[in-house]
């Protein structure tokens, strides 16, 4: 039932092109085009959207969440201390 009320939401909402990438989307990441179809229907429900969403209009979405998910990687390098030192000669 809800999926069938999120589909008729977008259906509103979205072109066909929009349409079109966003399922291309869920097949790669499904988790981000579930984030970008709250967001459109957060919108329609506010009243945000003038008219139907076109794929550039989606493009900027997907943008807008990428940025607000995005997650910074850091690399940490942990290296071992070797217990003899290369000063001492151990003949």
């Amino acid at each position: 039932r809800e999926a069938e009320i999120r589909n008729t939401v977008l259906a509103q909402v979205l072109d066909q092109a929009a349409r079109a990438r966003l399922s291309n989307l869920a097949l790669v990441k499904p988790d981000k085009a579930k984030a970008v179809e709250n967001y459109l229907i957060q919108m329609a429900r506010f009243g945000q959207l003038a008219g139907k969403v076109s794929e550039q209009g989606l493009i900027e979405i997907l943008e807008k969440v990428s940025q607000q998910t995005e997650k910074k990687t850091t690399v940490k390098f942990n290296r071992r201390r070797v217990l003899d030192s290369d000063e001492e000669d151990d003949y």
